[in-house]
C-alpha cells in the first residue's frame, strides 16, 4: 500500500516483456516460412529456440496426401508449406492473437492451432483444417502455424528458334516469328504513328493527338509540324484589331482574329465552378482536368478564395446502409463510438467540429471513406479527443 505506483510500473514491463517475447515467436516463423517459400533456409538462434519448422505437404484433387514430387509427368493438385513453433501455453493463446492482429492482420491463415481450427488474427470463426493436413504435419493444440498454399513451377520449355535470315518479304510486308516458323505479314500501322500523333480507327490514319496539346504562352498558336506540336507566332500578314488577337482555326487550317485572352476581366468569385473545374498548368504544358470524386457518406465542397473543390463527410448518410451497414445504437457506450474513416487525401478544413484537430490516419483506424465503429474492447473511449461522428480514439 505504500508504493503502489512501483507496483503498477513493473507489473506493465513484466506485460511489455512477455509481449515482445510472443512476437519475436510470430517474427521467427514468418521468416522461416518465407525461406521456405524459396526453397531457402532461414538460419537464426530462435529456430531452435522456439522449435521453428517448416514442411511441404502436397495433395491431389481428392485431398490424398502425395509426394511433393511431380510423377508421371502430373504436378499434386493442392501444394502447402506449413510452419509451425512450440507449443504455446494456454493462458498465452489471447496474448499471442492480440500480437497477430496488431502486426499481422492481413494474414489470414496465421494464427494458433487449437481443435482441428486456426485460430487467425482479427477473424471472428475459426478456419478449419482438413484432417489429412494435421496429420500429414503433425500438428498439436497450442502451435503458433503458418499455412500458405503455393504452386510448383512447371519445367521450362525450351523451343529451336529457326534461322530466318535468308528470308527476304515483299514491300509493305514485314518478317515476324510466329507459330514456330518464319511469316511475312503487313505493316501494324496503328502501332506506327509517330510524335504527338495516334491512330484513328475510323479514318484508319495517324491524326492530331488532342491530349498532348501544348499551353502557348501571349498570342502563340500550338500547331502540329512534322507530327509534334510546336507553339508558334502568327503570320505577320495577319493584322488584328485591339483587344485582338490572330489565333489558326483548325477546321480552316486559316489564321482568324478572337478576343485576346490575356486582357484582364472583372473576375467574380467561382462562377460556374461546377461547370468549369480549374486547370492548372506552366507555359508549354499538356493541360489535364482534375476532377473530385466524391464517395456516397461525402459532400462536395466549395472553397469560395480558392475555388476548390473537395469531399468531407456527410453526417446525414450515417443512416445510409451504403455508408453505415450495421445497426448505430449498437456502436454506444464507454467503449465503441461512430467515426469517418479518412484516407491521406482528405481534407478536414471545411469540418468546423475538426478545427485545429488531428486526425489520426494509423493502422486502426479504416481508411475507407465510410462510417465505422471503433471498439475499444476492454478500454475505453477517449470523450475528451474523440468528436462525434468525425473521430474516434481509444483512452
Amino acid at each position: 500500500m505504500s508504493r503502489p505506483s512501483q507496483r503498477i510500473v513493473q507489473h506493465e514491463t513484466e506485460y511489455s516483456i512477455k509481449r515482445a517475447d510472443l512476437r519475436s515467436i510470430a517474427e521467427c516463423v514468418v521468416a522461416n516460412q518465407n525461406a521456405a517459400m524459396y526453397g531457402e533456409e532461414f538460419v537464426d538462434d530462435c529456430v531452435e529456440r522456439y522449435d521453428i519448422k517448416s514442411q511441404y505437404v502436397c495433395m491431389t484433387h481428392s485431398y490424398n496426401v502425395v509426394s511433393c514430387e511431380a510423377e508421371s509427368g502430373k504436378a499434386p493438385s493442392f501444394n502447402f508449406i506449413i510452419t509451425t513453433s512450440s507449443a504455446l501455453p494456454v493462458e498465452e493463446y489471447n496474448n499471442m492473437l492480440e500480437v497477430l492482429e496488431k502486426y499481422y492482420p492481413d494474414a489470414g491463415t496465421f494464427g494458433v492451432f487449437v481443435d482441428s481450427a486456426l485460430m487467425s488474427a482479427g477473424s471472428v470463426s475459426h478456419r478449419s483444417i482438413p484432417k489429412k493436413i494435421i496429420d500429414a504435419a503433425g500438428l498439436t493444440d497450442g502451435q503458433l502455424t503458418y499455412i500458405m498454399q503455393y504452386k510448383i513451377p512447371e519445367a521450362t520449355i525450351e523451343y529451336p528458334v529457326v534461322d530466318g535470315s535468308d528470308i527476304n518479304c515483299p514491300p509493305n510486308t514485314m518478317k515476324t516469328y510466329r507459330f514456330g516458323r518464319w511469316q511475312c505479314v503487313e505493316y501494324n500501322y496503328k502501332t506506327s504513328c509517330t510524335g504527338d500523333t495516334i491512330w484513328d480507327s475510323v479514318s484508319m490514319q495517324c491524326v492530331a493527338d488532342e491530349n498532348r496539346m501544348p499551353l502557348c504562352s501571349n498570342n502563340q498558336t500550338a500547331v502540329l509540324i512534322d507530327n509534334v506540336w510546336e507553339c508558334i507566332d502568327p503570320f505577320s500578314d495577319k493584322v488584328c484589331p485591339n483587344d485582338m488577337i490572330a489565333r489558326l482555326n483548325y477546321t480552316t487550317l486559316e489564321w482568324e482574329c478572337v478576343v485576346d485572352p490575356n486582357i484582364t476581366k472583372a473576375a467574380k468569385k467561382c462562377d460556374n465552378v461546377a461547370k468549369t473545374p480549374r486547370i492548372h498548368g506552366g507555359v508549354g504544358a499538356t493541360l489535364r482536368v482534375r476532377s473530385v470524386s466524391c464517395t456516397d457518406c461525402e459532400t462536395a465542397v466549395v472553397d469560395e478564395e480558392t475555388c476548390e473543390t473537395y469531399c468531407i463527410p456527410d453526417p446525414k448518410k450515417l443512416e445510409d446502409s451504403k455508408c453505415y451497414a450495421d445497426d448505430i445504437s449498437m456502436c454506444t457506450g464507454p467503449n465503441r463510438a461512430i467515426y469517418f474513416g479518412f484516407s491521406p487525401k482528405s481534407k478536414i478544413d471545411g469540418i468546423t467540429a475538426l478545427e485545429n484537430e488531428i486526425i489520426n490516419l494509423d493502422q486502426e483506424h479504416s481508411q475507407n471513406r465510410k462510417f465505422n465503429c471503433m471498439d475499444c474492447g476492454n478500454g475505453e473511449i477517449d470523450t475528451e479527443k474523440s468528436i462525434f461522428p468525425y473521430t474516434a480514439i481509444c483512452k
